[in-house]
């Protein structure tokens, strides 16, 4: 199902709880969703709105019990976003080839890493690329 041309996912798993996982995560629990976020630092669960209805799970992402604990298999849309592009490889091709999440996505700050990453089948969304394309168009 679609809403505001964004896919409307049951099951979201959000690795990273800075920024931009905070708000994810708060988008995607407000349209209903159930979300887990999960982070190193206990922290940053407090950037979470307080209508945040989802679920936290403290850890590191690239640990295989930890992505088990937030049921990562069971994902819909499996979203990792941390400050750390090996960690966000990492999470999601554990979530996605190993677990078996319906899609898998990492945040790629380095734009030289984007292709790599594509190349061997990962899904990435770099935001500096679409920073600068945008600055190049305004």
């Amino acid at each position: 199902m679609k809403e505001s041309g964004v896919a409307r996912e049951n099951y979201v798993v959000i690795v990273g709880c800075g920024r931009l996982g905070a708000h994810l995560a708060e988008l995607v629990s407000g349209r209903g969703s159930s979300v887990v976020v999960v982070d190193t630092n206990p922290d940053a669960f407090l950037a979470l709105p307080s209508e945040f209805s989802g679920f936290t799970v403290e850890g590191d992402a690239s640990e295989m019990g930890v992505l088990l604990q937030a049921k990562a298999g069971r994902a819909d849309l499996f979203v990792a976003v941390t400050g750390s592009d090996n960690l966000n490889l990492m999470a999601a091709q554990i979530a996605g080839r190993l677990l078996g999440a319906k899609r898998a996505l990492a945040r790629v700050d380095e734009p030289s890493r984007v292709d790599a990453f594509v190349d061997i089948g990962i899904e990435v969304i770099s935001p500096t690329t679409i920073m600068a394309g945008l600055f190049l168009t305004a």
